[in-house]
Parts: C-alpha cells; structure tokens; sequence
C-alpha cells in the first residue's frame, strides 16, 4: 500500500448522495479477483449518460471525488474500493460514509474524509474549475481561495495511511518480534514445533 500524506489535485465534483456500491462497480465486474482494470467499470452506468462528471476530460485522473451524503452504501464489496484506486482516486469527501465502505477503502489506501454537508457544497464548487489539497498529517482541506476545512480521523487509521500499511504491513513490522516468539515457543514446547513431526 502507498502511503497516503498529501493528496492534492483535480477532484471529480460528483455531490450525488446515496451512492451505493452497485453504482460504484456494478455487480457484472465482480468476476475477478484481481485489481486490474476495475477503474473502467467503475461508475460505469453513470458514464452512461452524457456529459457525466467521470468523463469530462478535465477530472481526467483526478485523485479526489467530493461526493454526497453516504457514499459507499449498500454491498460490502471490496471491489468498490479496488475500482476507485484503479481509476486513480486516493481520497473520497463526503458528509458521511458507509461503515463497511470505509473500512475497505481505509484497508486499500483510500482515505476518507467527512466534511459537513456546507463545507462539501462549498469544495464540490470550487472542484468545478480549480485543485483541492488535503493534508493528512494537519488533517485540513484547503482550496486556492483560502477555505480550511479541518477533519477528524482515528488516529490508528492515520498511522497506517501515513506508513503506507496496510495488515500485512502492520504483520510485517513485528517480524523480529514474531520471529523470537517462535523460537522461544520451539524450545519450550517442542511437540508443538514443524520439526518434532
């Protein structure tokens, strides 16, 4: 996982509320297991409709979506995440979030933040024609014209989006640790150990 620290850039000004998972990545894409080439289903019956915010070139790439009200509702498919990651999303504003929804995007690199429905109205504007930044370690969201928007996060999910660590990562941390654990286990019961068998 990448670690996540400044996210600055073009944000796509979606705004709409209620946004399930099935209009993130509709079920048909859920097929595979891998990651790979999710992004081009993703919202893919909005994209539908002419002059949708997904493909107007200039959100071409943007990292952030400033959404509505609970996004990420609905299934608890991980997919949704791994299809805004493919598309090249690394953070979601909204005035809240699904619980299942946030989990997994905090799981795959996605940082969420929740913003107070005027403070979405106010950047899903200025997302029109200028770049939003988000500063994970202040925990703000700034525009060119001066707004701060400042934003709560558990502060676990903070460490690891900051390291860049997901589960494995976390694991991986403890190597040594684990590693004197297990030979410290062997020699005091060594029945239990690989090697006795």
């Amino acid at each position: 996982m990448e670690p996540v620290n400044h996210v600055e850039g073009r944000a796509y000004p979606f705004g709409m509320k209620n946004v399930d998972t099935d209009i993130i990545i509709p079920a048909e894409w859920l097929k595979t297991i891998s990651r790979s080439g999710l992004g081009r289903g993703a919202f893919e019956g909005l994209r539908k409709e002419p002059g949708n915010v997904f493909d107007d070139p200039r959100y071409t790439g943007a990292p952030i979506i400033v959404a509505g009200d609970n996004f990420g509702c609905g299934s608890s498919r991980e997919h949704a995440a791994w299809a805004l990651i493919d598309m090249g999303v690394t953070a979601v504003i909204a005035p809240s979030f699904s619980d299942i929804f946030s989990g997994n995007a905090f799981k795959n690199g996605i940082l969420t933040v929740v913003l107070p429905q005027e403070a979405v109205d106010r950047l899903v504007e200025v997302a029109k024609t200028d770049t939003i930044s988000i500063d994970l370690e202040h925990q703000t969201v700034t525009t060119p014209f001066q707004d701060r928007f400042t934003f709560e996060i558990d502060p676990f999910r903070k460490m690891c989006l900051l390291g860049g660590l997901d589960e494995i990562g976390l694991t991986l941390e403890r190597d040594k640790a684990i590693s004197a654990f297990e030979r410290k286990d062997a020699q005091l019961r060594p029945w239990l150990s690989p090697k006795a068998a």
